[in-house]
């Protein structure tokens, strides 16, 4: 009874109710005397690894709580950007596709259906190089939810992913005439630069490949708001009943398009790209590269144009002399406005994170600076 006694008295936290001697509450092996203030080291001994296991079961509850709040909210912001990307590269390379089909089958004449899918091959190119990038994204942040993959598996994961994709747009160029190369040389085009897309998708910088795509979606969108309103703008550049005037004007017409179309790939790979304002976004060269990555992947499709899609290109410029000159003048138009879109869209998005940087922080009095004495 008077140990309980005591016990309950030294509960209650009563002055000088702490026994000197005995042992704790009757049960355990060390002391009140060791416990309370001005104690001997003997006490600390034993009562720091038991706060200490406590800590640490505190802490592993707590971190796993922690990852089973965090993982799924990570995992979905993962996802559904990937997605959203996925399905708008998606809808942009099958509207091209079907255009391109469309206006290819809609041509009676053998001749003229040759210079349509000469015209149509590079947009066909570079719709499906974009879409089999973002597919690819995708596919990589769905399938690596659980957990990180290796850079080998991460490359064939992705371009295993363009490679069916592109399998799978190939078969709309295809299935028009089994009989002839023309068409099987298209898909098999088409086909390699998904395979291209989804192997760059397959870089580790995720963050810029996928800024890249949306910037290369805004490109084709002004591309497509400009060729709706070329009429007006070729006579207000100054087209006219001479050809050296709408020679002229399709040249403005043509820079035009390269500068408003690197203005907005360089702004889009900026807005994607500059999330978080605390300082941990990514370096400036990786927002130039952004910005720059519609320029470069509208060059790819045009060395795939010039390469895996040459003879197509040849065939139809042996259709007339006026064919050859007009499949020259594009294909050396394309591929300058490519470079215009590569360096405005780096220079746009190097300047934007530029104008977002603050001063650098300078002492406001030089003599604070040096030592005193």
């Amino acid at each position: 009874m008077a140990a309980r006694r005591s016990c309950r008295a030294a509960r209650s936290g009563l002055p000088g109710a702490y026994p000197r001697t005995g042992s704790f509450c009757g049960t355990g092996k060390a002391s009140w005397a060791s416990i309370g203030l001005g104690s001997s080291s003997d006490g600390f001994a034993l009562i720091l690894p038991r706060l200490e296991r406590a800590f640490r079961a505190c802490a592993r509850t707590l971190n796993r709580m922690n990852v089973a709040q965090a993982t799924p909210d990570s995992a979905r912001r993962q996802r559904y950007p990937g997605i959203v990307l996925a399905a708008a590269g998606l809808l942009w390379m099958a509207g091209l596709l079907y255009s391109a089909r469309a206006t290819i089958t809609g041509r009676a004449d053998a001749e003229m259906e040759v210079t349509s899918t000469a015209y149509a091959l590079p947009g066909a190119i570079s719709a499906t190089l974009v879409g089999g990038a973002a597919v690819a994204l995708a596919v990589l942040a769905l399938a690596g939810r659980s957990r990180a993959f290796s850079p080998t598996v991460r490359f064939a994961v992705t371009t295993g992913t363009g490679l069916v994709l592109g399998a799978l747009a190939a078969l709309s160029f295809i299935t028009i005439n089994t009989d002839g190369w023309v068409y099987a040389v298209v898909g098999g085009t088409v086909a390699a630069a998904a395979t291209v897309g989804g192997a760059i998708a397959g870089f580790p910088e995720s963050r810029v490949v996928t800024a890249t795509c949306w910037a290369a979606i805004a490109v084709f969108a002004v591309g497509f708001a400009l060729n709706v309103v070329q009429d007006p703008l070729l006579r207000l550049f100054g087209a006219g009943d001479t050809s050296a005037s709408r020679a002229s004007a399709a040249d403005w017409f043509s820079l035009t398009q390269g500068l408003l179309s690197g203005l907005a790939a360089g702004a889009v790979a900026f807005l994607v790209l500059h999330r978080r304002r605390d300082g941990s976004g990514p370096r400036w060269t990786r927002y130039a590269l952004a910005g720059a990555g519609p320029g470069l992947l509208l060059v790819i499709a045009e060395i795939l144009a010039r390469t895996a899609g040459s003879r197509v290109l040849e065939l139809a410029g042996r259709v007339s002399e006026l064919e050859l000159a007009v499949q020259q003048m594009l294909s050396g138009s394309r591929l300058n406005n490519a470079l215009i879109v590569l360096f405005v869209g780096a220079i746009t998005a190097i300047i934007l994170i530029g104008r977002t940087l603050g001063p650098s922080a300078e002492p406001d009095d030089e003599d604070a600076a040096q030592p005193a004495g």
